[in-house]
């Protein structure tokens, strides 16, 4: 089996123990912080105003509304909709 390098030449296993170590977050949580960070700042946007969360969501690189939905909540302690409503 081939050994999986990243663009840092750097093998998978060690970015994601270099992750673990670092932010004390797994690869998919690491990434997921990163995607909601992403999308609190593009809901924001004036010409995001007529779309639906779910389209920036899936701008932010969420590809399933339940992931989404379950990460948003789980680090924000609050639904999207609800942090939505708030910055109104």
């Amino acid at each position: 089996m081939k050994n999986q390098h990243s663009y840092l030449e750097l093998a998978a296993n060690y970015v994601s123990q270099l992750l673990n170590l670092g932010f004390q977050k797994n690869f998919s949580e690491y990434i997921n912080t990163y995607r909601v960070n992403e999308f609190k700042e593009r809901v924001l946007l004036e010409e995001n105003k007529g779309i639906t969360i779910m389209a920036v969501a899936y701008d932010s690189g969420f590809n399933s509304k339940t992931v989404f939905n379950t990460f948003f909540k789980k680090i924000e302690g609050i639904t999207p909709n609800t942090c939505l409503k708030s910055n109104s």
